[in-house]
C-alpha cells in the first residue's frame, strides 16, 4: 500500500476521492506498473490529435488559487518550447497547438479538466500539474486515455506506464538533501511541510534517513495548504532548538512562513532552514530579504552555468520580461515539451505506445546539461544541486553531484528504505 493511503487528510482524500470518480466514470483505469499491467491508449483520441496541419496538445496547470505561485510560470515556459518547435517547422511537420486548462489548485478540478482536454479537446498528450495531490488525481485519467508528462519533483514511490516524471525522484533531491544537511549544518532536524501526499511522504523518507545516519527529529509539523499563520510553529521551532528545518511547505504559505520567522528575529544565520519545493519564482514572492542565506535543492537554478542555459534564460526574458526569472519546475516543464516532440519525431506518430517506446534512453542537452530518459521508469537520469539564496535573488550553487544520476523512485538502492512503498 502507497505510505499517502495512511493519512485521512482532507486534501489527500479530496485527491483519491476525485481519483476514484474519474476512475469510474471511465469505466475503470488499466492496471498501472505498480500492479503489472499496462494502460491501453485510444486511437481515435489520437486520430483527431493530429488532424489536419496541427496537433493539440494539453497545458494544464493551475492559474489560480494557492498555487498558482509557482504554475504559471511552469506554463509559460511550455508555451515558449511549443513556439520554438512551431518556428522550427513543428512536430512531424505539423504545428503544435496548445489547449490550456486551469487546475485552480484543485485535485479535482484537476482530474475533470484532464478528462476534458483527453475526452473532449482529444489533444495527444498533456504536459502539467505540480502537487502530488493533482498528479495523483490525474493519474487514473491518463492511463486509461493517453499521458502526462509531469515537470515537478516529488515524493517518489510511484511509476505509471502513462506518466514521464521530468522533475527529480527523491534521490535526486530529498536523500542528497539531508546527507548534505547532516554534513554541513547538523543532525536536529525539525520537519515543516504542507497536510498533502508529498510533505507526508518525503518526511517518512526523512525520517528513515535520519534514523539510519545519525539524525534526530526534533518537531513535525503539517498545515492546510494556504495556511498563513505560523506563530505558533515558530514558537515551537524556537523551543525545539533544530540545528535546520526542512521545509517542505508549497504555494503561497512560503511567503507567510519566512516573513513571519523573519519578524520573529530568526534570520539564516540563526538557523538554517531547506526548502526542496521554493525556487527563484517563489523566491521572488517571497521576498529576497526573508530568504537570504536560506538553502534549497534541485536539479537546476537560473544560474546553471551551460551554453544551453544561456540561451534559455536570455529567450525566456526576452519573451516575457527582463524580470522573470527561470527555476528548476519551468525549466523541467521546457525540456518536456521537447522530450515530447523528439519521441514522436522518433515514432513518426502520436500513438502513446509508439511514443513510449521510442521515448526510452532519449537525450537532450537541457539547460541543466544532458538528461536521459530512464526507460525502465520513465524518469530522468538528473544532477543534483545544493543552492543558497543570495541577496539579489538568485541562487549561488554550494554543492553538486559531478554528473547525472539514475533515477530511483522507489529508493531500492538504500537498504534504510526498506519498507517505504508498502
Amino acid at each position: 500500500m502507497n505510505p499517502v493511503q495512511n493519512f485521512s487528510l482532507k486534501r489527500t482524500a479530496s485527491a483519491v476521492a476525485a481519483a476514484a470518480v474519474i476512475a469510474g466514470t471511465l469505466g475503470g483505469c488499466q492496471g498501472s506498473a505498480l500492479s503489472g499491467g499496462s494502460a491501453s491508449s485510444a486511437p481515435s483520441s489520437q486520430t483527431s490529435a493530429s488532424a489536419g496541419g496541427t496537433i493539440k496538445v494539453g497545458v494544464l496547470h493551475s492559474l489560480s488559487g494557492t498555487m498558482a505561485i509557482s504554475e504559471v510560470s511552469v506554463r509559460d515556459a511550455e508555451l515558449m518550447a511549443i513556439d520554438e518547435i512551431n518556428a522550427k517547422g513543428g512536430v512531424l511537420g505539423k504545428k503544435l497547438v496548445p489547449v490550456i486548462e486551469d487546475g485552480a489548485s484543485d485535485p479535482q478540478t484537476f482530474a475533470e479538466k484532464a478528462k476534458k482536454l483527453l475526452q473532449n479537446d482529444k489533444v495527444a498528450t498533456i504536459f502539467g500539474c505540480w502537487t502530488s495531490a493533482s498528479r495523483k488525481a490525474v493519474k487514473p485519467v491518463v492511463e486509461q486515455n493517453n499521458g502526462l508528462w509531469y515537470p515537478v519533483q516529488y515524493e517518489g514511490m510511484e511509476q505509471s506506464p502513462n506518466i514521464f516524471y521530468t522533475g527529480a525522484a527523491p534521490n535526486q533531491q530529498i536523500v542528497p538533501a539531508v546527507e548534505w544537511l547532516l554534513k554541513n549544518k547538523g543532525k536536529k532536524f525539525f520537519l515543516l511541510g504542507s497536510d498533502y501526499v508529498f510533505p507526508r511522504t518525503a518526511n517518512k523518507i526523512i525520517k528513515a534517513e535520519l534514523k539510519a545516519e545519525g539524525g534526530t527529529v526534533v518537531g513535525e509539523e503539517y498545515t492546510p495548504m494556504g495556511n498563513t499563520d505560523y506563530s505558533t510553529i515558530i514558537n515551537k521551532i524556537k523551543a525545539d532548538k533544530p540545528d535546520v528545518v526542512f521545509n517542505t511547505l508549497n504555494g503561497d504559505s512560503n511567503v507567510a512562513f519566512f516573513k513571519q520567522l523573519k519578524d520573529a528575529g530568526i534570520s539564516s544565520s540563526d538557523l538554517a532552514t531547506l526548502s526542496v519545493s521554493i525556487a527563484e519564482e517563489e523566491v521572488k514572492s517571497i521576498g529576497t530579504a526573508n530568504m537570504k542565506g536560506h538553502y534549497v535543492s534541485w536539479s537546476y537554478y537560473e544560474t546553471t552555468d551551460t551554453p544551453e542555459n544561456k540561451k534559455f534564460v536570455a529567450d525566456y526574458k526576452a519573451k516575457y520580461g527582463s524580470s522573470r526569472v527561470t527555476d528548476d519546475p519551468i525549466e523541467a516543464g521546457y525540456n518536456a515539451v521537447y522530450l515530447w516532440s523528439r519521441a514522436v519525431e522518433k515514432a513518426g506518430s502520436v500513438d502513446v505506445d509508439k511514443v513510449k517506446a521510442a521515448a526510452k534512453g532519449l537525450k537532450f542537452d537541457a539547460p541543466e546539461g544532458k538528461i536521459t530518459i530512464d526507460g525502465d521508469n520513465q524518469h530522468l537520469y538528473k544532477s543534483v544541486r545544493i543552492g543558497e539564496v543570495q541577496g539579489d535573488g538568485s541562487i549561488r550553487e554550494v554543492w553538486s553531484t559531478p554528473s547525472a544520476i539514475k533515477p530511483d523512485p522507489y529508493l531500492k538502492t538504500y537498504s534504510w528504505a526498506k519498507g517505504l512503498s508498502n
